[in-house]
């Protein structure tokens, strides 16, 4: 039998429902109101609401209050990231329970589980091919683990992360047999047609995602008779969000996963979920309707829930998933941090940081609403490089041959180059290539061992350093890759098994070396340094007022082409971050120091007073500065 609220319940539920109604009936009814279902739409989720909220456990009804009450939790400096693949971490979710005082220590409090929902047989891209989003990956145990491991966070003071894929679904899910089988409600759950003519129409303007192993976007089954939408992988899905039904079962989805103790969803692929004649079909404006009335479901049923919006897009394209004009405040709470990525790789292989402060500071502006920055240098995908014409014009670049120079140089054939990576693709229409590799790798570590040089681990260690210094300070939360904080290098073995050899990304996902781990103890090891390195700088970022995602960010001009720049000016005064991309040492004359904010003169980030010589603060190579 379904809970009943009580009275005090009742009136929390009516308050976040007046709280959130403008948000969630207004963007569903421009969605849906045309819809002949949309009444009983309308009471279906209003019931779904209503249970969820009579199901949710006390312990979560309580942080929900707490988070009310401290709607900034998320952007406070405190808050610091670490992802994994819960198998190549700890084998399953029993054994993550044992390395979490491994994450205490290097002082994380929030944990992103790869894709942890059952995935499809054999190849699941990853684990984004979900057949089943209210079961667990039993490689990795139990819906009954997945419970005590996200418990024994919360005790922890860690918040917990998991995806969930709403742009498709694995073609084994029950919702696609059943469409298979020829159940026409559930083929309006998808995007099914009976000819190639509108696939063929919506093609013109369609681009590919991966070219190379899954051309087109969409796949003919002539076992159904049908041609499907698929614009990953010919087994996912897409699903029809024009189909108010759709929007009821993820929403159900949501709430279900976040009564289960998940406190960040990472919505995936959101700007494929709604489809247009004459479109690339990515980022039309449904979309962040959609998105909006999926947030109110969270702040009316589940409100400690935050939503990372998975987006990886040209800075204007991506803004709006943090909710921009009419949506400003109301969507995602946190969304990647792509360019700065991209900008710290392409200024790493230059020396030169220019392209990167026009585009931070061209795109993005100083600060969010209700929302901040997920930073990082690497992730679990590829890199792309996301560098526009007209930005690499506006420094007098050519586009393409900035990006082919990138590529090679990450690939590792550039002359000079320091990186190791791998090539994950090539648009054969635009020569624009892809690239794989660990952090470790592409920051010159695994070529340098390999070589013996002493001087390259040197400076591969301070590059990484400065990498994690820099997506500590800039604004939002940083997230620490699993092996980055101690220097894992590239896996080759990913070549010996069948359902990777065809995926170069699965180079920097390799399991966790549990004995280059023991190395962090060795103060003389990279591993070592590295992970001391990290700790120190999560440690100094948690005692720093100015790193609140609330202070705004603003780029700066040094003069000094090596040396990145910004600005955070908080009540208590401003922060200055000072980055070296070079292997020079770089003088910042005092004066010039001053003028962006530094007073004090005192790095936050070493804790010690920062002394001028010949009246200029002097950086050396890869110099990571928090100036006071």
């Amino acid at each position: 039998m379904p809970r009943k609220l009580d009275a005090r319940d009742r009136e929390i539920f009516e308050l976040r429902l007046r709280r959130s109604a403008a948000d969630l009936w207004g963007m569903t009814e421009r969605l849906y109101g045309s819809h002949p279902d949309y009444a009983q739409f309308r009471d279906d989720l209003l019931a779904l609401l209503e249970r969820s909220w009579a199901e949710r456990p006390g312990d979560l009804k309580h942080l929900d209050l707490a988070r009310d009450l401290e709607p900034d939790w998320f952007q406070r400096p405190g808050m610091a990231g670490y992802v994994f693949y819960i198998d190549r971490f700890a084998g399953n979710l029993k054994g993550v329970l044992d390395r979490l005082p491994y994450l205490e220590s290097l002082g994380i409090t929030y944990v992103h589980f790869m894709p942890c929902l059952k995935p499809r047989p054999g190849d699941s891209d990853g684990g984004y091919s979900v057949m089943d989003y209210r079961a667990i990956n039993p490689l990795h145990g139990t819906m009954a683990d997945f419970e005590a491991a996200a418990t024994a966070l919360r005790q922890r003071g860690m918040s917990l992360c998991v995806d969930l894929v709403l742009n498709h679904t694995a073609k084994e899910h029950e919702w696609a047999r059943r469409a298979a089988a020829g159940d026409r409600a559930y083929q309006d759950y998808y995007l099914m047609f009976d000819d190639h003519a509108l696939p063929e129409a919506y093609e013109r303007t369609l681009v590919e995602v991966f070219p190379d192993n899954a051309p087109g976007n969409f796949t003919f089954y002539p076992d159904i008779g049908k041609w499907v939408w698929t614009t990953f992988n010919e087994h996912q899905w897409d699903l029809n969000w024009a189909n108010p039904r759709v929007f009821l079962e993820i929403a159900a989805i949501m709430l279900f996963l976040a009564n289960k103790g998940v406190d960040v969803l990472r919505l995936d692929a959101v700007a494929f979920m709604w489809k247009r004649m004459g479109t690339r079909c990515q980022s039309e404006p449904e979309v962040h309707m959609i998105l909006r009335a999926l947030r109110a479901c969270s702040r009316i049923a589940a409100p400690a829930v935050i939503h990372l919006e998975e987006a990886i897009v040209a800075p204007e394209e991506m803004l709006p998933y943090l909710g921009r004009g009419e949506h400003d405040g109301k969507e995602g709470n946190l969304a990647y941090h792509n360019s700065l990525m991209v900008q710290f790789w392409s200024a790493l292989a230059t020396r030169d940081t220019r392209l990167m402060t026009h585009v931070l500071r061209t795109h993005f502006p100083p600060v969010l609403t209700n929302a901040t920055y997920a930073t990082y240098i690497r992730c679990h995908d590829d890199i792309g490089w996301a560098i526009t014409d007209e930005d690499a014009a506006a420094l007098g670049l050519s586009g393409p041959a900035h990006r082919h120079f990138l590529s090679e140089f990450y690939e590792g054939g550039f002359p000079g180059s320091f990186a190791r990576g791998a090539l994950f693709q090539v648009n054969e229409a635009t020569g624009d290539k892809r690239i794989s590799g660990t952090f470790a790798s592409l920051a010159g570590l695994e070529r340098a061992e390999a070589e013996g040089d002493a001087a390259g681990i040197e400076a591969a260690i301070q590059r990484i350093l400065m990498g994690h210094a820099l997506i500590a300070s800039f604004g939002g939360i940083p997230l620490v890759y699993m092996g980055d904080e101690i220097a894992l290098t590239n896996d080759y073995g990913y070549l010996s098994n069948p359902d990777h050899a065809h995926d170069s990304r699965w180079i920097h996902r390799p399991s966790m070396d549990w004995r280059r781990a023991e190395d962090r103890h060795h103060a003389d090891t990279p591993a070592g340094r590295v992970w001391r390195g990290v700790r120190h700088i999560l440690a100094r970022r948690a005692a720093t007022a100015e790193l609140h995602g609330g202070v705004p960010t603003e780029i700066v001009e040094t003069g000094l082409p090596g040396l990145f720049a910004f600005a955070r000016r908080a009540p208590s005064g401003a922060l200055v971050g000072l980055f070296n991309f070079t292997e020079r040492w770089l003088d910042l004359p005092a004066e010039r120091a001053a003028a962006l904010g530094a007073r004090r003169f005192h790095d936050a980030l070493s804790d010690a007073p920062v002394e001028t010589h010949g009246g200029a603060v002097v950086l050396p190579p890869y110099a990571r500065v928090w100036l006071l």
